[in-house]
């Protein structure tokens, strides 16, 4: 029977109350209880104005952080009182001993009456919050001298009642002994089932927050101990559930965040309900800005919209090709979703901009191959053609001929050779002999190589090497090829009158750059991207004759030292490469 809250509370009430006080001793009570209430009064209403003051003043910055409650708490432990701050409809705003939305509408309260009429309400009742008599003080919250809200303060009278005890111990020698022990045994009990509420309460607060590891740890056995312990269990299962939440959410993230395809999830009104680092990126659009977005507002290409529509009103998947700006291509692919996510939409956005390159490359080396190959055979056929029909019979003709079938094999022969060295560079079956040497001798060897072709073109050229640039790690004849094929566009591509100028200097990144620049004709910018790959020539005007090959050799050459080719040009104003080669350590 004593394991329960009620018999705990009701029996002791019970005897309380047969222990009935003589008529001599509720008078003196009664006396000194309205003398120590009257004091308590008085401190409890000063406390009131100058909390109330320091309300008026916080009041605006409370209002617009929604602090009340806060406030109120930390005043109310301060104070060791209940404080409440209610607005004139009568609903509270802050209270130090419960949550507001726990509360009922406190305009009808006596005190506020009182103090809305007078200024200042005082009442005395049970308050449920302290579990005993308690003293209530209402005052009026002015700003601009309008009343915006009401605060109280309530002070336990649980205190004053120990007192009386003790008093009616001298009053009333038997019957003051008992009254004693019931107040002990009561206030014994009501501490005790307090106390376990008590921390059942921080613990829901806690866990409420968002403390995973907040517990009530009650021991005690009865009705609040049995329900703490549920409440623990509770617990224990939410946060075995969080984690795993939290733990298949991390990998989703890990996932989405490392995919190179764009992903995008939309509701069923078509807004934004997630998407990934990749279409972040794509869109440009930050998660917090695109997530309860529309589409149309967050990706901002009206054919995602009117995919994510067709595949809403279908229920099927739908695939649509999309070319972005920067000459980047993308295929989009609407799913419709299921399970969790039913009537949802998963939009995955795939770059094929590389997928494009490539397949655009490859037409252009069967084009460009097929255009190469076109000319030295059409000729070849056309000089057999004409021998055969009877310019064998001419000498000087047929020597005539055999000389250009035998330049035309040559230029075939070039390029199946230059075909295969290219094949074999790429393929790394090409070894280098790498070892330690001077930039200023490499660049030398090229020079001189060029020199006298570049003065019969009428051509100056000006080498600049400091004398002090460390050593690189290189394949010496590799490099000077590389070199060689760079100043031999150089002179092929500049006027007459015109300069060539080869450099070399130490980079920021801790390597050799190499620079040959013309003032020739230059690259068109369209071009100049595209000059490295096999057979692309900027100009078929202007080629001279060349295969188309000599940059992808270079570009595949440089790579495989650990460097870096580039090409930096203004149509008209001439052309400079750049190429860098790592130091020898």
């Amino acid at each position: 029977m004593f394991k329960t809250i009620r018999w705990r509370v009701a029996i002791p009430s019970f005897l309380l109350l047969l222990v009935a006080m003589p008529a001599l001793g509720v008078y003196l009570l009664h006396s000194a209880q309205n003398n120590q209430i009257e004091s308590i009064r008085t401190g409890l209403v000063n406390q009131t104005t100058a909390l109330r003051a320091l309300l008026a003043e916080d009041w605006q910055a409370l209002a617009e952080a929604g602090g009340f409650e806060g406030w109120a708490v930390r005043w109310g432990e301060s104070l060791e009182t209940r404080v409440t701050i209610v607005d004139t409809g009568g609903v509270v705003l802050g209270e130090s001993l419960q949550e507001p939305s726990l509360s009922d509408n406190h305009l009808s309260r006596a005190e506020f009456q009182a103090a809305s009429a007078e200024g200042l309400g005082s009442t005395l009742g049970y308050s449920p919050a302290f579990d005993s008599q308690a003293l209530y003080i209402a005052m009026p919250v002015l700003q601009d001298g309008q009343t915006v809200a009401f605060l109280r303060l309530a002070h336990s009278l649980e205190q004053v009642e120990a007192g009386y005890a003790r008093l009616r111990l001298t009053l009333f020698w038997v019957t003051g002994v008992l009254a004693v022990l019931a107040g002990l045994f009561t206030a014994w009990i009501a501490s005790r089932a307090t106390r376990s509420l008590r921390h059942l309460r921080r613990a829901a607060e806690a866990l409420t927050a968002g403390d995973l590891e907040a517990r009530a740890d009650v021991a005690a056995r009865h009705e609040v101990g049995d329900l703490a312990r549920a409440f623990d269990r509770m617990a224990d299962r939410l946060q075995e559930q969080i984690e795993s939440l939290r733990a298949e959410r991390s990998k989703l993230a890990v996932i989405l965040g490392q995919m190179h395809d764009g992903v995008v999830i939309a509701d069923p009104e078509g807004k934004v309900v997630l998407l990934n680092k990749s279409a972040e990126q794509l869109f440009e659009i930050g998660e917090g800005e695109a997530v309860g977005r529309s589409l149309a507002q967050a990706l901002r290409y009206y054919q995602m919209v009117d995919l994510w529509r067709q595949c809403r009103d279908t229920g099927h998947e739908q695939v649509v090709a999309l070319e972005l700006p920067n000459q980047r291509f993308w295929q989009a692919v609407a799913s419709p979703l299921e399970g969790g996510l039913a009537d949802h939409t998963l939009l995955l956005l795939q770059d094929l901009t590389r997928t494009r390159r490539l397949e655009t490359v490859r037409r252009d080396f069967i084009s460009n191959i097929s255009h190469e190959l076109r000319t030295p055979l059409a000729s070849l056929k056309a000089l057999a053609e004409t021998l055969r029909s009877g310019a064998l019979e001419d000498p000087t003709t047929a020597e005539l001929f055999l000389e250009r079938i035998e330049t035309e094999v040559d230029a075939l022969i070039l390029m199946v050779n230059e075909l295969l060295e290219l094949a074999r560079i790429e393929s790394g079956r090409v070894p280098l002999n790498l070892s330690s040497v001077s930039p200023g001798d490499v660049l030398q060897g090229a020079v001189d190589r060029l020199r006298l072709q570049a003065e019969q073109a009428g051509l100056s050229v000006q080498l600049d090497c400091p004398d002090d640039l460390p050593p690189i790690l290189a394949d010496a004849p590799r490099l000077e090829q590389v070199l060689v094929n760079l100043i031999h566009n150089a002179i092929k591509f500049t006027a007459l009158g015109g300069t060539v100028w080869i450099s070399a200097h130490l980079a920021d990144d801790g390597m050799v750059c190499f620079a040959v620049r013309d003032n020739g004709v230059g690259i068109p910018s369209e071009d100049l991207s595209r000059v490295f790959e096999r057979f692309y020539k900027a100009d078929r005007a202007r080629s001279g004759g060349g295969t188309g090959l000599g940059l992808a050799i270079a570009r595949h050459l440089v790579e495989a030292h650990g460097g870096r080719l580039w090409a930096e040009s203004v149509q008209g104003q001439g052309s400079t490469f750049y190429l860098t080669i790592p130091l020898s350590n």
